[in-house]
């Protein structure tokens, strides 16, 4: 909590009643201006105490209108009613009158957001704009004078449009952003930085005008309201600009870029009429206004919603109390409003847990009021310092904020409740006290004797004795920190600490070096002092002898604590071998973690509350295990306080706040989320996590831990629920403040017992060692020593509580043993029943509900997420409410269970409508209401009639049954459809037709069993059969069908029934002797196909021999399969056979009737002769079998089964020889690629050979692959010949054969054949035949060249005498004959032709000369060339029309 300390401004003599005051925005300094209507007025500024400021003293004949400071230099605009315009600069006191622009009173002082723009107006519209330099001061005459004819109202700068934010930009480029590089580049666009501030504005006039001046000074119409304005308001995130008249009509509007506004709101807002409006606005869009009423509203001009805050009574406002005006701090979010009674109330934003900075009425506290006499017209927020400054008519006083002054020790508590006013308490006995102090009260400290106050200048010390407290020495001292210890003070002065009596002599100085610094803190724990300097030293100092002794030497910890700013805290405990440390940061934020530094080792260890764990290399024996909450309660978060206890060396606790929080000194005491964390600190164990637990609500601060008590200040105004009252037989006492009056002193410390001393708050000295000595073992894992130190304890509440403490540190094996001290077999059965539990805090949850701790074994369970345990535990517990919650948002699977458990304790407890509606949530009313309202039969029939369920119908149809109501009975059953029910009660009433005619309109079975058992009771069998049957009771049906003699419908009746029944019928059938038929039909159906087989052939029944050898199949007896296979044979049913002889695994008989009868064999056949099991067949009598099948195969013409056959059979020789068979191409060559086996693919090529595979090039590739892959170079070389051969005879193409040719010689020459001599003469001639080639094509290449030497060289190849057919002899004389007839040798060419005709008379001459030749030669000779041609080209003509008409 703060208070507020109030300075009255010192002003002179001369000065009038204050009239207008503000702050600099920055520097603590406050400007007043006093006005009188006789002697004119003046302007004073003024210090943050109040101190007068000399120098700076202006007055006038002419009374002030106008104060504005500049934003950021301390230079003061004043307007005078005059017109005249001075700038004040502070401290210096110069005064700078700007030109003579203005002859009326100055209404409008205005600075831009740097300061580099003022502007001016008056009363008659004239508008100035100046420009100012750095330092504040006025550049030159006015920039612009613009005349608007109309008093001036407001005015309102513009903030400057976001410019590219050039660290952002500059980042991105040395990451390797192109575009942000460019921006930088000169080949870029020109990089807009943005104006440094906002110089265009707005302003507004007293006709409802409203207008805008840009930042060249160019001004233009905006927009016109109806009335005078009072307010301007820019909403910057929404562009919004907001106008509020003197009738208080709001109007917001939108802002075009351009330069447009346009209207999007306007509303009418609340006011005591008659009465002055104070405006104020916050930047989060929240509009504050005071109009003299008893509350103040606001306006979310955002959210467009409106609330009122009002005063309470109960915090000290008086009924009637008005509001005069408000004022806003941003940075403390801080809400003041002064009243007409002199008090100023303040409302703090408080943000809920996991809630907004938003702006609803829960979030504003109202705190104690601050009083300051007088009627208060005007408040103002201002200075760095967050000061507030308030004008109660006759003076100006300034309220500066302090943290509220608390100290315990010695069980002696002081908490400051105002500025002068102390509550003390004295735990020992018991009285409460009330100091009232003659000074502001700026610290406090106490000891058992004495409660010692200072203020920064004078120090008072007053003793305690009994119920009083006296004034035992008062002294001027400027220390702004006091430590007492006994009978001396300690106070601090530059490098110097001072040791005075209580009357303020010095008796003692402890000095420090100019590199140790000056000192800043004070601590005293028992007989150690710690001293912390701002050079960042500590120094210890032993009290326990007559002067102080140094019990270390300083130590610097800038060398040991990284980023070190300054220190905030320093504390040691109790024999002055650990010091704690709270430091902040260079950056001035508070550090997350807490320093300890070991005097004796020398050593700085830290806990960082961030991450929820030591500093490293402390070790924590079995951290995961016995401290999982650590990580998740104790990581980001920032300590704000700590203590070590009184007389316990090895405690220290420390106060935490979420990170978001630590910000504030004070904003720290309003957040929910405030965690108590206690720690052992040992040389040898390092820092051991003790307890955390959250700080109790209605409390404010941790002030000190005395074992076994935290000790906390309470919030002012709230009580404590749980206060606890010192043992004392007197009553509480209070003695009288100064005033005379008595005094109601609220008690404003509370304590709390630590874990482990709950229920032993008041135990010895020796219980409470052990108990700590307990715990402190039971944290390092040492749990020989922790029973050592309890062994000697007796006490069943002290065992209890160490029980208590094990669900803290979930340590069951330490629970047990409390438990059975306890003597609680109850508890320990239950716990030892949890350990199936698979989760420990599940166990753990059981042993708190055994010892009471009820939130603990919650938490544990929500913890494991043990939705189901959770679940129970709420039901035994009787909370309902969460039970129901937990079952249907996470314990699903237990929902109807929870919702009849509920049921059930309602109706216990005698809500049976509640009841009700959860039993049929349930799923069980159909039941449970009607059990329920048995006793109330008027209630159950309303309820029935109006759920309309069938089973609730029926229950109510047999209690109405019951009473022998039968006609309602029947009606209640036809509504629930039981048709059981109502034959059965047609028929206890005579009604069998009716029942009858239910029976068979509903099929009911049930029904239908009834009432043929009634018929079977009244001999009538053919009614009681039918219903039987109709009841699917075949077997009653059949029994008197056999009793009766109902043959025919026995059958049907058995086909319909089971085996069983079947079995019997045919049994009676047989027995009987006549349709045996029948015997065999059901023997078959029943599954008995042998006894029907063997009924079968005794009674030669062939037809249903045939239908029962259909069922027959390979897991039937073999027997039965071979006679029934000779059965078909004999009947010429072969097929049938055969599926009969392959399932009785006979498959070389089933083979051989295939063969014999020629059955075609299926795939599906073989597949079926085909067996793998061994013990069925050899592998080579398998091999033999598939053989035979696949030749079977062969000679059907099935050859691709065939060849799967002789696959199978290992036999690809003859799989391929079938395979060629069919003619597949594709799998022929699939197979050969696959088998890889040189006969194969012989055998493929040779195949290939037999297709056009001079038109396929890749049935030639495959060739050539298949004989090279066979190595079969002779038959390779073979093809190549042909291939040559086919290029001469087809194509002439002489150099293709040439080249087939040489890769036929290249083969044959790689072969190996037996017969040396063949080969060679081969060879020979394949050379003979490639030299022959070689010459001819050697002499057609020649031609063109040499034609003469092409002519000789291919006539000397026609005396060759094998020429054909390696050359053929048409070719050759072809050749020369073209030549001659080119040459114009016709004669020549004439006789070569005839030499050609008498060498191939049977040839036709034109397959070798050209048509053009042999027409040429016709031509020159006059010869016709069809006289020797004419019987060839008739019979050519022939073969042609041959070949037309052959279909």
């Amino acid at each position: 909590m703060a208070v507020y300390f109030d300075h009255r401004i010192e002003a002179p003599e001369s000065s009038n009643v204050p009239s207008q005051l503000t702050w600099h925005s920055a520097l603590p300094v406050l400007a007043v201006a006093s006005s009188s209507l006789t002697s004119g007025g003046n302007v004073d500024l003024y210090l943050q105490q109040g101190d007068y400021v000399d120098s700076c003293h202006l007055e006038q004949p002419h009374q002030p209108t106008v104060l504005r400071w500049h934003p950021i230099k301390p230079v003061l605009a004043l307007g005078w009613e005059n017109g005249e315009v001075v700038l004040l600069t502070h401290p210096s006191g110069d005064q700078t009158v700007l030109p003579s622009i203005h002859t009326a009173c100055i209404t409008l002082l205005e600075w831009s957001s740097s300061g580099s723009r003022l502007v001016t107006g008056d009363q008659t519209g004239a508008l100035a704009v100046w420009k100012v330099d750095a330092r504040g001061r006025l550049q030159g005459n006015h920039l612009v004078k613009h005349e608007y004819k109309k008093p001036l109202t407001c005015c309102i700068f513009r903030p400057a449009s976001p410019g590219d934010d050039v660290a952002m930009l500059a980042r991105a480029s040395v990451s390797g952003d192109e575009s942000a590089l460019d921006m930088f580049s000169w080949k870029g666009a020109p990089l807009k930085m943005g104006p440094q501030e906002g110089l265009a504005f707005y302003v507004s006039t007293a006709d409802g005008k409203v207008h805008s001046v840009d930042e060249h000074c160019k001004t233009r119409a905006l927009l016109s309201v109806e009335g005078a304005i009072k307010k301007l308001l820019y909403l910057e995130k929404r562009d919004v600009l907001a106008v509020v008249t003197e009738t208080l009509m709001l109007s917001q509007y939108t802002l075009g870029p351009e330069g447009g506004a346009q209207e999007f709101m306007k509303v009418k807002l609340s006011s005591k009429t008659g009465q002055n409006v104070d405006i104020v606005w916050t930047e989060n869009g929240l509009l504050i206004t005071a109009t003299g009423e008893q509350v103040i509203r606001l306006w979310d001009l955002d959210g467009d919603d409106n609330y009122v805050l009002s005063l309470n009574e109960t915090l000290g406002f008086e009924r009637g109390e008005m509001i005069n005006c408000v004022a806003y701090s941003a940075a403390k979010e801080i809400l003041a409003a002064g009243t007409s009674h002199g008090r100023i109330a303040m409302w703090k934003m408080v943000l809920q847990p996991g809630g907004s900075r938003g702006d609803t009425k829960a979030q504003w506290k109202l705190q104690t009021p601050t009083e300051i006499e007088g009627n208060v017209i005007q408040l103002q927020w201002g200075s760095s310092l967050n000061l507030l400054a308030a004008n109660n008519s006759n003076t100006v006083r300034i309220l500066c904020e302090h943290v509220m002054s608390a100290h315990f020790s010695q069980q002696v508590a002081a908490v400051q409740l105002t500025p002068t006013q102390l509550s003390v308490t004295l735990f020992t006995t018991g009285v409460h006290l009330a100091l009232q102090s003659d000074m502001h009260i700026k610290g406090v400290c106490v000891t058992k004797d004495s409660v010692t106050v200072w203020s920064g200048k004078q120090v008072t010390v007053y003793e305690l004795s009994g119920t009083a407290l006296r004034n035992t020495g008062s002294f001027p001292c400027d220390s702004h920190v006091v430590a007492v210890h006994g009978e001396n003070l300690y106070t601090v002065e530059p490098n110097r600490v001072q040791i005075r009596t209580p009357q303020g002599t010095v008796k003692q100085l402890l000095t420090f070096s100019k590199a140790e610094g000056n000192p800043v803190l004070l601590s005293v724990c028992q007989s150690y002092l710690v001293i912390g300097t701002d050079t960042a030293h500590i120094r210890v100092f032993d009290l326990s002898r007559r002067d102080a002794k140094a019990h270390c030497s300083a130590k610097n910890l800038m060398d040991q604590i990284a980023n070190l700013g300054a220190l905030k805290s320093v504390k040691c405990n109790a024999n002055g071998s650990q010091v704690s440390i709270l430091i902040s940061q260079v950056n001035g934020r508070p550090d997350h973690k807490v320093y300890f530094y070991d005097v004796e080792m020398d050593t700085v260890t830290h806990f960082d509350f961030f991450v929820g764990r030591p500093s490293t290399g402390i070790s924590q024996p079995e951290e995961s295990e016995r401290q999982p909450f650590q990580g998740t309660e104790l990581g980001g978060r920032c300590p704000v306080s700590h203590f070590w206890d009184e007389s316990e060396t090895r405690l220290f606790v420390c106060e935490t706040v979420p990170i978001s929080s630590e910000s504030s000194s004070t904003s720290f005491m309003d957040t929910t989320d405030v965690s108590v964390v206690t720690l052992f600190c040992t040389q040898e164990h390092g820092l051991l996590l003790q307890d955390c637990y959250p700080k109790p609500s209605g409390l404010q601060a941790l002030l000190a831990l005395d074992v076994p008590y935290y000790y906390f200040s309470c919030k002012p105004g709230e009580s404590d629920p749980a206060e606890i009252s010192a043992p004392t037989s007197a009553p509480p006492q209070q003695i009288q403040p100064s005033n005379g009056s008595a005094a109601q002193i609220p008690h404003m410390v509370s304590r709390r017992a630590l874990r482990d001393f709950v229920g032993l708050e008041n135990c010895e000295k020796a219980t409470r060692d052990a108990m700590l000595n307990f715990s402190f073992y039971l944290t390092i894992g040492n749990m020989d020593e922790a029973f050592k130190s309890i062994k000697l304890i007796k006490s069943k509440a002290v065992w209890e509580n160490m029980a208590r403490m094990c669900v803290k540190t979930r340590q069951l094996d330490v629970a047990r043993v409390c438990l059975g001290n306890m003597g609680t077999a109850r508890a320990a059965k239950a716990l030892k029943e949890a350990e199936v539990e698979p989760e420990p805090e599940a166990q753990v949850a059981m042993l708190a509900i055994q010892l009471g701790m009820l939130e603990d074994a919650e938490k544990l369970y929500k913890c494991c997420q043990r939705h189901d345990l959770l679940n129970y535990f709420y039901q035994a517990s009787g909370q309902w409410q969460q039970a129901l919650e937990t079952a249907e948002n996470h314990d699903r699977i237990h929902l109807r269970t929870t919702y009849y458990n509920y049921a059930k304790y309602l109706e216990s407890m005698g809500d049976k409508t509640l009841a009700l509606s959860y039993y049929e949530k349930s799923d069980t009313h159909r039941v449970e209401v009607p059990r329920m309202l048995q006793d109330d039969t008027t209630s159950l029939e309303i309820y029935v009639n109006k759920k309309k369920d069938k089973n609730i119908y029926k229950w109510w149809a047999q209690y109405l049954e019951s009473q022998s109501d039968m006609d309602s009975a029947l009606c209640f059953y036809e509504s629930a459809q039981d048709y059981l029910s109502l034959v059965r009660v047609h028929c206890y009433m005579g009604n069998i037709q009716k029942a009858s005619e239910i029976a068979n309109d509903t099929g009911d079975r049930a029904a239908s069993y009834h009432l043929a058992r009634h018929y079977e009771g009244h001999d009538d069998i053919k009614q009681a059969v039918h219903f039987y049957t109709r009841a699917q009771a075949y077997n009653n049906a059949i029994r008197l069908c056999k009793e009766t003699g109902l043959d025919d419908q026995l059958m049907n009746l058995a086909l319909l029934s089971n085996a069983e029944d079947m079995m019997e019928a045919a049994c009676y059938y047989e027995e009987k002797g006549t349709h045996m038929d029948r015997a065999v039909a059901l023997y078959h159906k029943a599954g008995y196909v042998s006894k029907a087989l063997e009924l079968a052939f005794t009674t030669q029944q062939f037809s249903a021999l045939q239908l029962i050898a259909e069922d027959l199949n390979e897991y039937s007896d073999p027997a039965l399969l071979a006679r029934c296979s000779d059965f078909f044979i004999t009947h010429s049913q072969y097929e049938k056979a055969v599926e009969l002889l392959v399932a009785a695994k006979k498959y070389h008989e089933a083979l051989e009737l295939c063969v014999n009868q020629s059955l075609t064999i299926t795939e599906e056949l073989a597949e079926r002769m085909i067996v793998t099991d061994s013990k069925d067949l050899s592998e080579d009598a398998r091999k033999e079998l598939l053989e035979r099948i696949a030749d079977c195969c062969m000679r059907q013409g099935n050859y691709h089964l065939a060849t799967k056959k002789y696959t199978q059979a290992g036999n690809k020789l003859k799989a391929m020889r079938a395979l060629l068979k069919s003619g597949d191409t594709e799998k022929i060559v699939f197979f050969a690629s696959v088998c890889r086996q040189k006969e194969l693919f012989i055998m493929a090529a040779n195949y290939l050979q037999s297709l056009d595979w001079r038109k396929n090039p890749e049935i030639l590739k495959t060739i050539i692959g298949f004989y090279t892959k066979g190595r079969a170079p002779d038959l390779l070389a073979g093809f190549y010949e042909a291939c040559a051969q086919v290029e001469i005879d087809d194509y002439q193409n002489y150099e293709k054969a040439l080249d087939a040719l040489t890769e036929a010689f290249k083969c044959l020459s790689k072969a190996k054949g037996t017969s040396t001599g063949q080969q060679e003469v081969r060879l020979a001639d394949l050379q003979h035949r490639v030299t022959l080639i070689k010459k001819f094509v050697h002499a057609r290449r020649l031609y063109p060249e040499d034609p003469g030497e092409a002519v000789r060289l291919c006539e000397s190849l026609l005396e060759e005498p094998e020429l054909d057919p390696a050359v053929r002899m048409g070719d050759a004389f072809g050749f020369l004959v073209e030549h001659h007839c080119q040459q114009g040798n016709f004669q020549v060419a004439y006789r070569k032709l005839e030499e050609l005709q008498k060498l191939l008379p049977t040839q036709n001459v034109r397959y070798y000369v050209s048509q053009a030749s042999l027409e040429s030669l016709q031509k020159e000779m006059g010869v016709s060339m069809d006289r020797g041609d004419s019987r060839h080209i008739v019979k050519e003509e022939d073969e042609v029309e041959e070949d037309l008409t052959v279909p």
